[in-house]
This record gives C-alpha cells, structure tokens and sequence, in this order.
C-alpha cells in the first residue's frame, strides 16, 4: 500500500473517481427509497435506467480503455494487429444489437432481453480477469498459449451481452414518454450522463488497477461493476411501470430456445473476434440485407411514416463516418498518448476518462440549450444537429494535429489531448443522444427495437472503420510511428469537415421528412 506522500497524480485521480463512485452510490439509494412518480420532473423509472446503465458502461469502457495496452503488452501484438482486434469486436458489440432488439420486439420484450445480456456481460467481464503466462517475449509462445482462448471467449460474451442489452435499455427509456413529449431529448441526454458517469469512473478505477497493479485486478473490477448494474435493473421492476414486457405471453420452451440462441451466438463469435477479415464481409452482407429489409418495410407504409424511414436511413448512415473518427480514442489515439505525449506519470487509460468527465459537465448545458431553443421555435433540427457533430469531429484531429506539429519531434503537450476530447464530446453531445431520440420518435411502433437496432449497427461499422484506420496506423511494419499518425488524422479530419458541409446544406429536405407536425403519441404511461 503507497503512502499518500507519495501519491503521484494518477492516485489523486483513482481516488478522487473511488470517492465519487460513493457518492453516486448514495444518490441512488436516496432516489431509490422516494415513493413519488417524478423524480426532478422525470419518470423514477428514468434514474433505474440511469444507474443500471452506468454500472454496464463502468464495466464496458474500464475494460475498453485497458484493451488495447492489453493486446500489446500482454498478448504482445503489433500496434497494427491490436486497433484491428479493437475495431473487430467493439464492432461486434454494436453490430449485435441488431438480433437482440428483434428477439426483445417479437418474443421476449425488452425487460427480459436486459436482463439475460446483463448475465452474459458479467461472466464476459470476469473471464476477462482469467490471465495466460507471464514473463514470455516471444509472441509467437504468447498468443499460443491455450488462456487466449478464455480472452477470446470474454471477447464473445461481451459482444453477445451487449446485443441483448444496449438496444433494450435504450427503447425502454423511450417508453416511459410520450412520442410528443418536449421531455424526451432532455431524457436522452440525463440518461446518456449515466452512461458517461458509468464511463468516466469505470475508466478511471478500471485503468488504474489494470495498469498499476495488474491486469486481473482491472479486469476483475469490471465484472463486479457488471453484477452491480444488473441488480439494480431487477431490483427497479416496478418503477418502469409494465414498460418493455413480452408483446405476446410466452411458453418457457420458447424463451429457452432464445436463450439458446445467444448461447450458439457467443460460439459464432468467438471465431468471428479472431478472424477479423471475415467481419468486414459480414458487415457489407448484413448492411445490406438489412438495408432491403427496411425499405421492404418502409414500402409497405403510408408516405408520412415511410419518409420518416428514409430520414432515419439518413442519420443512420452518417453514423460510420463519426464513429470511426470518435473510436480512435480506445484504439490508436490510446498508443499515441502512451508512447509521444507528455503525460506526467498519468497511466495511459486514465486519459480516456476524459471525454465522459466532459459529457457529464456539458451534458446538463445541452439538454437546457435544446429545450430552451425548442421553446423559442429555434431548435436545429437532428440533421442539422449531425452536420454540426461532423463539423467538431473533423476539427477535433486538425487541432490535434496542429499542436503535435508545433513541438516538432518533441513530446505533444497534453493540453491537445484535452482538445480533441473536447471538440469530440461536444460533437457527440450533438448526434449520439439526438440520434437515439430520433430513432424512437420516427421508427414505427412494429420496428422499435430493429430500428434500434440499426443505429448500433451503423456504429458497428464505424467500429471497424476506427480498426481500419488504426490499423493504417501501424504501417507496413506494425508499429505506430508519429509522423505517419498525424499525416492520417489530417486527411481523416479534412474529409469529415467536407462530408459535414454536405450534411448541412441537406439538413432542411432530411427534416421535411421527417413530418414532426403530425407525429401522433403511442401508448404510454401517464406519469403524475
């Protein structure tokens, strides 16, 4: 145990994060033992969501922000393979979403769907914990060791768990509102500030154990968090108020079958996580079998509500190009700040709290500027809002770059590091929440969760996008160097900026179909 005297700035930072861990263990309790319905002007069921999201995003993103450091440091992979590896299976754990919603929308309904992904997430999680041989150098003796195949596996009930889980929780948010309720971005945004309270903490006391004390520890951390998140979802049944049940009842030889199905999922995964040129082939074939099946749906509507499948098909294809940007940070933006920025003796994953810190300091300021505009009449529309998210993504490298070129071949000065975060997070303060609240005001009741669905599937590919470029990284040989990093983020950062000038100039047809004057509420709770 170190003497506080001899505390450096990444314990400060552990132990600020443990002691605000406590505290949000304690506001949850006090809302937890309110008997009223609303709880600051919100559903109560909102803040079950919030915290129950917030433990399965501490797990997510601690282990996130340790994956890559793992992957070369302990399984000894060139810098190249890792952010491949990354970008496969955070691809993955978007892409599955898509066959979790549709099981949630046709059988198990959404409660249930969370539920069994909360399982598999959390022995995912501690398998995670389970470690090979130490002290070998030879990669090839390594990554042949047989405990691979354990990480490979965690890698696979993670992907799966979150295919049940992410697109669920997210529908039953929705549910709790009116379609025309002014509430509903604000929700979006007070939950996605669980996610990111969830992020920033579990980045921070995850990254520290992992890259302080060992592996295991980090690791081990993240499934506790887990466990956690899921009990609180099964304790908070009554606050959701019926919301996300069975849309029909259901035999229990049914339901096991379906659990059945993930089970077969977590084999095909597992092999998929391994063999990462596969992934792009299903992701084209499945993109577009997906594609056809939407527009088969969306022909089969009225003109209103088959316009409003085609702006969702608008926002949801720009989702790649942001994401693959934005996901640099787990992959190659993580060796770039391990190995050429002046970090002062703070472990590399603790940098990756960073964005979360900032969406939970401007989350509160977005949510009043969107509902303050919309009283005003002067709202940017969701499109619009993604042209904007674009603009800051792109910008975010440029300065980056700007700044790492200023000192020559000298250690970037961390303060860049803070910039791009920044321009990142305020970038997706205007498209994920927005994106979300969209998905559910425009999708048609009978395709809730598959449009859902389609969201995280899109940012599935910009997953593997992210693994592509940061694979571009590494080079011929492998290994990242700064010069051909900052000529990469340049190009990535100019183009965006382009495709967002496009987005703008398109935002104003996007929004005429999206018909918001004649959107008509669906059934939900009436909340006092």
């Amino acid at each position: 145990m170190k003497d506080i005297a001899s505390w450096n700035e990444g314990d400060w930072i552990g132990a600020i994060a443990a002691l605000a861990l406590f505290a949000f263990l304690v506001i949850g309790g006090l809302i937890a033992a309110r008997k009223s319905e609303e709880v600051v002007g919100h559903p109560r069921g909102l803040f079950v969501l919030f915290y129950a999201e917030m433990w399965e995003r501490f797990s997510y993103y601690g282990m996130r922000a340790l994956l890559v450091l793992y992957l070369t440091k302990f399984w000894l992979f060139q810098d190249g393979k890792a952010n491949l590896i990354y970008g496969a299976y955070t691809s993955l754990v978007y892409i599955t979403p898509v066959l979790g919603g549709a099981i949630a929308d046709r059988y198990l309904g959404q409660r249930k769907a969370v539920i069994y992904g909360g399982i598999l997430l959390a022995f995912g999680h501690l398998f995670m914990a389970v470690e090979g041989m130490h002290g070998v150098t030879d990669p090839a003796i390594k990554q042949a060791d047989p405990a691979i195949n354990v990480f490979w596996l965690a890698l696979a009930l993670i992907c799966v768990g979150s295919g049940f889980l992410k697109a669920n929780i997210s529908v039953i948010v929705g549910q709790l509102y009116r379609m025309t309720d002014t509430r509903r971005d604000a929700a979006y945004t007070i939950f996605y500030m669980g996610v990111n309270v969830g992020a920033a903490m579990g980045t921070i006391l995850v990254g520290y154990l992992g890259e302080t004390i060992g592996w295991a520890w980090g690791f081990g951390l993240a499934g506790i968090g887990m466990v956690m998140g899921l009990l609180i979802f099964m304790i908070g049944k009554p606050a959701l108020n019926g919301q996300g049940e069975p849309p029909a009842p259901l035999a229990k030889r049914t339901e096991w079958t379906l659990y059945g199905t993930g089970i077969a999922a977590v084999a095909v995964i597992w092999a998929l996580v391994q063999y990462q040129d596969v992934i792009q082939s299903l992701l084209i074939v499945s993109g577009l079998a997906m594609l056809g099946y939407t527009l088969y749906e969306a022909f089969k509507l009225p003109k209103e509500p088959r316009e409003r499948i085609f702006a969702i098909l608008f926002l949801v294809a720009l989702n790649p190009i942001f994401w693959g940007l934005f996901e640099q940070a787990g992959g190659s933006l993580s060796l770039y700040t391990d190995r050429f920025v002046d970090r002062a003796g703070v472990p590399t994953s603790l940098f990756q709290s960073i964005n979360p810190i900032y969406i939970v300091l401007l989350g509160p300021v977005f949510a009043g500027l969107w509902t303050w505009l919309g009283h005003k009449g002067l709202e940017p529309s969701a499109p619009a809002k993604f042209g904007l998210a674009l603009v800051q993504v792109g910008l975010s490298f440029l300065v980056f770059v700007w700044g790492a070129q200023s000192v020559g071949p000298a250690l970037t000065p961390v303060i860049f590091v803070f910039l791009i975060y920044l321009l990142q997070t305020t970038g997706e303060l205007c498209l994920s929440p927005v994106g979300l609240s969209a998905m559910t005001r425009l999708a048609p009741v009978h395709l809730g969760s598959f449009i859902m669905g389609a969201w995280f599937y899109m940012t599935a590919v910009g997953n593997f996008v992210a693994g592509k470029i940061g694979e571009a990284t590494g080079g011929e040989g492998g290994e990242m160097s700064k010069e051909l990093t900052l000529a990469i983020y340049s190009k990535i950062g100019w183009i965006t900026i382009g495709v967002a000038l496009v987005v703008l100039v398109l935002a104003r047809i996007v929004r005429g179909w999206m018909h918001l004057d004649t959107l008509e509420d669906r059934s939900a709770p009436t909340v006092h």
